[in-house]
């Protein structure tokens, strides 16, 4: 369900003011807020039409855990709670109504905290969250250094 115009001014007027130039596809953050899904759909990467077209149509999409985290998502828009929603939904597509959020999501060893922007929109929840991390290699010693 997409938000209402009243709702999405609302979000806007939260939102910082560069994020209100974010086009995508031509379409204003306005737009893409009140945009049904079937439309919403249309101008999505093909990874992400082809599951929120299965979740329209009924005939799957979104797995158990996706289709909680979507209620939860719209619980906390609703009453307007601040604070991060945890997941474990590394692959569930960023849509417009999460924009401005926090989640908290799991890298395989603990929660890295992702905020929702609106250069986010159609990306998945996990690749703002790294499962591993650099390991600097070689290289001469800073401590070898000081000594000589």
């Amino acid at each position: 369900m997409p938000l209402k115009h009243e709702e999405a001014e609302k979000l806007l007027k939260t939102l910082p003011p560069k994020w209100l130039e974010f086009r995508y596809r031509g379409y204003s953050l306005k737009e893409l807020l009140t945009m049904p899904f079937e439309e919403l759909a249309k101008i999505a990467p093909a990874r992400i039409r082809r599951k929120l077209l299965r979740f329209i149509d009924g005939t799957g999409g979104l797995t158990l855990m996706e289709r909680k985290l979507l209620e939860k998502i719209r619980k906390y828009r609703k009453k307007e709670i601040k604070k991060p929603i945890k997941t474990h939904c590394r692959d569930f597509p960023i849509l417009p109504e999460m924009i401005g959020m926090r989640f908290l999501v799991h890298n395989g060893k603990d929660f890295v905290e992702v905020r929702v922007t609106p250069w986010h929109l159609f990306y998945r929840l996990g690749d703002f969250s790294p499962t591993t991390k650099f390991v600097q290699h070689g290289g001469v010693k800073k401590t070898t250094i000081k000594k000589k």
